[in-house]
């Protein structure tokens, strides 16, 4: 079984997911974008710890705690590499945005698309969905049915491709052609607002579902 717990982080309100293996402990935060002392006690003590960092995109509202996070720690964390140029250029975004100054992260690994990593007992699967960034990549769990969109899919909207890098028709076929061909019945929780089921995004979303009607960016 997969434990999710979030919490809403930062002056952009991102959510900072703990995703954990129910049997084992073995956890991965996902997005840490800041207040990491209180994104980390959501693990529950003596019986869940981080083996990773998983980071959709490289964004600051994602990841401006992960250095403090992988301190704390001491997981690895990943990315892809197309989105390590957001990570060198955080001085710059926390100054554009408005944020604290940002350490930049120690990348461990580069993840790539169809890549697969044991959580506990369970897997994971990463799927890379360029539009709202070149390397956005949502995180799978297929026996849980449970996928971690990032800022690429929100309930009732999508992530803006306005940002260097961003690419509409990207992000739609992100979307429509490896997203949900997972399934209606899948649960997706998002990096921003409420989750959902991807049934319903396919069917209504005012972007990218089969009935489209004017919708508004997140």
């Amino acid at each position: 079984m997969l434990v999710v717990r979030h919490a809403v982080v930062g002056p952009f309100a991102a959510n900072c997911y703990l995703a954990a293996c129910s049997r084992t402990g073995a956890a991965v935060l996902l997005d840490p974008g800041g207040d990491v002392e209180r994104t980390l006690g959501m693990l529950a003590p003596g019986a869940q710890r981080v083996t990773r960092i998983f980071c959709t995109h490289g964004h600051i509202d994602h990841v401006a705690g992960a250095a403090e996070a992988q301190a704390a720690t001491g997981a690895p964390l990943q990315i892809h590499a197309a989105d390590e140029g957001w990570l060198d250029a955080l001085a710059g975004q926390a100054e554009m945005f408005g944020f604290d100054p940002v350490e930049r992260p120690r990348v461990d690994h580069r993840h790539v698309d169809g890549e697969a990593f044991a959580l506990g007992e369970l897997e994971a699967r990463v799927i890379h969905t360029p539009g709202h960034s070149p390397g956005s990549c949502c995180l799978w769990f297929p026996e849980a049915k449970i996928l971690f969109t990032g800022d690429t899919l929100f309930a009732g909207s999508v992530g803006r491709t306005d940002l260097p890098g961003g690419d509409y028709e990207a992000l739609r076929r992100s979307i429509r052609e490896k997203l949900f061909g997972l399934g209606d019945a899948v649960t997706f929780y998002p990096g921003h607002g409420p989750g959902g089921l991807l049934g319903d995004e396919r069917r209504a979303n005012p972007f990218v579902g089969d009935e489209p009607r004017r919708g508004r960016f997140i």
